[in-house]
């Protein structure tokens, strides 16, 4: 299915944004769709961006870079994002070393090969993104008995409501995974 909005050229960017695509393909060897789906709209790329980073890129705290991919590609799923789940998936796999992970969380994160924490994690996540009105408080202390605190929770929480507003957009804009995301974490890179 072809994107409902066409894609910008690279050339027709503001020059921060071209400079950080071109960092991120310089980096990956490709450009994700996501980075030019919304350059379309300049500021909105600035914010998205910016809270994308802010989330994703934290250094405190108790979530690992694989936990945070892990939220975003078992809550992708819920809400049917093709897109979510296969870029942050491939990710997901990568940060994990797990090349099975990815596929486990995003059919059903309690059936996955991964440690309690991580399934407490899950359950808060998808918790939050389909019934985020009866979080309560027997909600935070099963996440407490894993070793996450309070500040962890609200990371847990924005993670899965920002990309709740990434899915919802890449869904409505047909935004179709790259190829080169399938493979990756899958098998062994070549040398």
């Amino acid at each position: 299915m072809p994107a409902r909005y066409p894609l910008p050229e690279l050339k027709d960017l503001p020059d921060d944004i071209r400079a950080r695509i071109l960092e991120v393909q310089e980096k990956s060897g490709f450009i994700p769709n996501v980075f030019l789906a919304l350059a379309r709209r300049p500021a909105e790329w600035r914010a998205f961006f910016a809270y994308h980073d802010a989330l994703m890129l934290k250094e405190d705290g108790n979530l690992t870079k694989g936990d945070r991919e892990m939220i975003v590609t078992a809550t992708s799923a819920a809400n049917h994002c093709l897109y979510c789940v296969v870029a942050h998936g491939a990710i997901l796999r990568i940060y994990e070393k797990k090349p099975l992970v990815a596929d486990q969380v995003a059919v059903n994160h309690r059936k996955a090969d991964i440690p309690p924490r991580q399934r407490a994690m899950l359950d808060f996540a998808m918790k939050v993104c389909l019934r985020s009105h009866e979080v309560e408080d027997a909600d935070f202390a099963a996440l407490q008995a894993h070793g996450f605190d309070d500040e962890d929770a609200w990371d847990i929480t924005a993670i899965t409501a920002f990309f709740g507003l990434s899915n919802r957009m890449a869904n409505v804009t047909s935004m179709m995974p790259n190829t080169e995301f399938y493979l990756l974490g899958r098998v062994p890179r070549a040398r």
